[in-house]
Parts: structure tokens; C-alpha cells; sequence
């Protein structure tokens, strides 16, 4: 969905250019220049963009349901590690991109969803992700977000990033994170207490075609994700009025839900024993979530996460 709106911005700034508006696309370039740094400094939320009536018939499609098994205290910050991927990353958007999910189930807290920074650099497109609350990826930005002395913020980041949306095939249960640290030496820098959330259903949106490691058809997925920065899984689902083939996501039920806080201390010069110390307890925790839960969202008991 994204992407289409992404493209459809990219083509009315061309056809701003090439037509006679070209003096508004000269002005906007302008505009762009000036406020460049803007996605890495909190960014330019809209409550009436997140309110549209549009999310909540967004929401219901799914259906998408948030769900709280702790407080978290609106005094402290939060990073929120993101799983899965997915192909869409719909509990991500639905939960923490609109309104009022999570604000009416953690009152006094506001979250910013990180995401690549190439999204930002598109024309137009930038000022409506902006609105709906989202940021960029980059350690500027999320250093921004947890650094409010009077607490308050919350940094979502998928934590297995564009890699992670190759394995999107329904029912797998593997997860990109052994080597994704850099989320935990961000939140000992700033002190930010570490929440593991798990969306259950986001792998079940689309048929991904067989992609194993070692095919010929993933290892070109991945050599254009080095290139691109972003990743080309080859999807589909069902259409309008035909459930066979289309790419409009199958209505899967997505229950994300947001586990226990893992508190941190703060710590400006961590050693990496100490951020392999909590890396290894945020897996802990995030197994826990998972195994906790399961069962209410039809997962088999014989099923567990892996991590790679």
C-alpha cells in the first residue's frame, strides 16, 4: 500500500516538472531542501491524519488488535522491538501509525515508527508517512525520539528490517535477529526500557513464492537488497471480488501484542559483553512472549521461534 501511494507522489511530482507547474515543483524542491533533517528530528505527526475514518476500516479488514500485557509507565522511554517483518508490516502500521489503538491502552505515551530513511526522499509521500507519525531508522533519529528528559516517547523499529520480509512465507517463525544489536546499544546509551512486541498473523497476509536460502531466486533478492536497501519479495494474495490471485492481502486476523518491559539503565559507553548481556535477555523475554501466547492464536504447541 505504501509503495503504491509512494509511487503514485513520485509521479505527480513528475508531472509537475514536466508540465507547466513546474515553478511549484522548483518551490518544492526548495521546501525539501530546507527540511531535509526533519524525518531524524521527531518528524511532523498529524493527529487528524491519524485519526482518518479510512485506518479504522483499515484496522477492522484484518482484523488488527493491539494488545497489553503490562503497564508502561509514561515517566520512562521505550524502544519496542518489532516481530516479524512480514510482508506488509500492517500491526506496525495499524497499531502505531493511527488512532486510537495505542494511545487509549498506554495513555501519555507516543510512539514513533522508524522506518528506512530512502522512504523519506520521496516527493510528497514524505509529508504524509511524516503525518501518520512515522520517522527515519537512522541512529539520529531514534536518538531524538528517546532522548526527551521527561520520558514519555516510544521508538518502534522492526527490529528484522527488509531482510526479515524474505522469510514472510505463512507459518514461519523465523525471526532476523541474532546479529541485530545495534537497537539494544541505543537503549543502554539512553537508558530507554527495552519491550519486546510480537504480532501474530503478519506472516499470513500473503503467499510468498519459494524463495529457500541458496536459490538462485533469493540469493538475487539479496544482492539487490545490498544495492536497493530494501528488499523485493515476490508476493500475491487475492483480488477484489476472487480470492485465487491478487495483491490485496488475505483477511487474516493480527493480534500484536506488547510484552513486559525489560528496565535499563543507562549506560553512554557500553561494553559489548554488556550488549550481548541484554541481547540475550531481550531474546529470552521475547520467547516468553511468544510461548506465553501462542496458544490463543492458533499456534500449534509443537511451534517455537527461531532466531538467525
Amino acid at each position: 500500500f505504501l509503495s503504491l501511494v509512494a509511487e503514485f507522489c513520485c509521479g505527480f511530482f513528475v508531472i509537475l516538472i514536466l508540465g507547466n507547474f513546474w515553478f511549484f515543483a522548483v518551490l518544492y524542491l526548495l521546501w525539501l531542501y530546507l527540511d531535509w533533517g526533519t524525518p531524524c528530528a521527531g518528524g511532523r505527526r498529524s493527529q487528524w491524519v491519524r485519526g482518518w475514518t479510512v485506518w479504522k476500516y483499515f484496522r477492522e479488514y484484518f482484523p488488527i488488535h493491539l494488545i497489553k500485557t503490562s503497564e508502561l509507565n509514561p515517566n520512562h522511554n521505550y524502544l519496542l522491538g518489532f516481530h516479524p517483518h512480514g510482508v506488509l508490516v500492517a500491526g506496525a502500521f495499524g497499531n502505531f501509525c493511527t488512532d486510537p489503538p495505542f494511545k487509549n491502552l498506554f495513555p501519555g505515551l507516543t510512539p514513533y515508527l522508524h522506518i528506512m530513511p530512502i522512504w523519506f526522499g520521496c516527493p510528497f509521500f514524505r509529508e504524509y508517512i511524516m503525518s501518520a507519525g512515522m520517522v527515519s531508522a537512522s541512529k539520529e533519529s531514534v536518538s531524538h525520539v528517546l532522548n526527551n528528559e521527561g520520558g514519555g516517547h516510544a521508538s518502534v523499529i522492526v527490529i528484522g528490517g527488509a531482510e526479515e520480509s524474505l522469510n514472510a512465507h505463512p507459518g514461519s517463525l523465523t525471526l532476523n535477529i541474532l546479529n541485530r544489536k545495534g537497537f539494544i546499544k541505543m537503549a543502554l546509551k539512553h537508558g530507554a526500557h527495552l519491550v519486546p512486541v510480537f504480532s501474530f498473523g503478519e506472516n499470513e497476509l500473503f503467499k510468498q513464492v519459494a524463495n529457500p536460502k541458496g536459490s538462485w531466486l533469493r540469493n538475487v533478492q539479496e544482492k539487490l537488497q545490498k544495492i536497493m536497501g530494501f528488499a523485493l519479495p515476490l508476493f500475491h494474495a487475492r483480488g477484489v471480488f476472487q480470492y485465487s490471485f491478487g495483491l490485496i492481502p488475505y483477511r487474516q486476523p493480527i493480534n500484536t501484542v506488547v510484552g513486559s518491559p525489560i528496565p535499563v539503565k543507562q549506560n553512554l559507553n557500553p561494553t559489548t559483553e554488556e550488549i550481548d548481556q541484554l541481547h540475550a535477555l531481550y531474546l529470552q523475554k521475547l520467547k516468553k512472549l511468544f510461548e506465553e501466547h501462542k496458544s490463543n492464536y492458533g499456534i500449534p504447541a509443537h511451534k517455537s521461534l527461531i532466531f538467525e
